[in-house]
């Protein structure tokens, strides 16, 4: 048997899916991105490419291509540029 504190939680979490989906529709359409399947934006964010070592969507410390090497981001990268040079 459903308890009222129940259905009050699964709606709440099928609202904040629905609001998260719809979100992301919103930042695919101001950046003109087709979206075919709108539920595809419930687990993907709108302006992930979907390559895995994409550099500029992906986090380059799960790499696992060379062990013991530290991969920087792209920000870490710029900064540690600026330092060198000044």
């Amino acid at each position: 048997m459903s308890k009222d504190e129940d259905k009050v939680k699964h709606s709440k979490r099928l609202h904040r899916a629905w609001s998260a989906i719809k979100r992301q529709l919103k930042i695919a359409k101001a950046h003109g991105a087709p979206v075919d399947e709108p539920h595809r934006l419930a687990k993907h964010h709108a302006m992930d490419c979907g390559v895995p070592h994409c550099p500029m969507c992906s986090n380059p410390r799960h790499n696992d291509t060379v062990k013991g090497e530290e991969k920087l981001t792209i920000q870490e990268r710029r900064n540690n540029q600026k330092a060198t040079d000044e």
